[in-house]
């Protein structure tokens, strides 16, 4: 049997926390339950794609984390370029969405960062297994 040390165990229920807590502070951001009157499915699509991508992301760091050497080891050279990437694509295209300027093309740009976020939820996976 495998014993942890307490600092390990309180490791793994702290990064589970944060897990917990990122996730629930883009719920109560986004609102996923409320949907535009006018446009329910791009914004359905867009919402449930980026909590997808969201959920996959953080439970990816924290498995990436709890490897020994952290994410360096797991994702090193140009791979973490495109983990960074990854990262921060989804998440602009998600609180750029409220811009005067797209609101006229709010179906298009809905579905334009639908199928960027689940690509980028395929390539961090990809990241990971390789």
């Amino acid at each position: 049997m495998n014993k942890y040390s307490f600092p390990e165990m309180m490791s793994y229920i702290v990064g589970a926390l944060f897990v917990v807590i990122v996730f629930s502070i883009a719920y109560a951001y986004l609102k996923p339950h409320k949907l535009h009157h006018t446009r329910p499915l791009s914004t359905l699509a867009l919402k449930g794609s980026y909590m997808l991508y969201l959920m996959v992301m953080l439970i990816i760091i924290y498995l990436a984390s709890l490897r020994g050497g952290g994410l360096s080891n797991v994702f090193d050279g140009p791979e973490f370029f495109i983990f960074l990437v990854v990262l921060f694509v989804p998440t602009t295209g998600i609180l750029s969405r409220k811009i005067t300027r797209f609101s006229g093309k709010r179906v298009r740009y809905n579905l334009i960062f639908t199928i960027v976020n689940i690509l980028m939820t395929i390539t961090v996976l990809l990241l990971y297994r390789l």
